[in-house]
């Protein structure tokens, strides 16, 4: 049976969850108030630093969750991700408008990568 690792453990959510060869992250969020550039941005620089303490990085990146705020961010934020997505390694995606934990979110990434 494979072991699971819970890092950074809070009393509702850990940030970093490794099973076997399987990291999953908790929800990233930026700055709130910040632009939708901005916090794409500040979300991506914490899944880097994330995968990077769990021995991984963007390019074994299996599965990433998008909620957006407001559909009509999608390019703006897709400017930033594109820029930051190393080219042959996309990894499966899908992206939709939630209602984010407080409305000066305006982005959260979920994120599922191997070791």
């Amino acid at each position: 049976m494979s072991e699971i690792k819970r890092t950074h453990v809070g009393a509702r959510m850990s940030q970093i969850v490794t099973h076997g060869d399987t990291i999953y992250l908790a929800g990233q969020v930026g700055t709130a108030g910040d632009s939708v550039a901005d916090q794409t941005r500040s979300c991506l620089e914490k899944v880097d630093a994330l995968l990077a303490e769990a021995g991984s990085d963007k390019t074994r990146i299996l599965q990433s969750t998008i909620w957006l705020a407001d559909m009509a961010d999608f390019a703006e934020m897709n400017a930033v991700w594109d820029n930051w997505v190393p080219e042959g390694h996309t990894p499966a995606r899908a992206c939709g408008e939630a209602k984010l934990a407080r409305p000066d979110f305006k982005v959260e990434f979920l994120v599922v990568a191997a070791r």
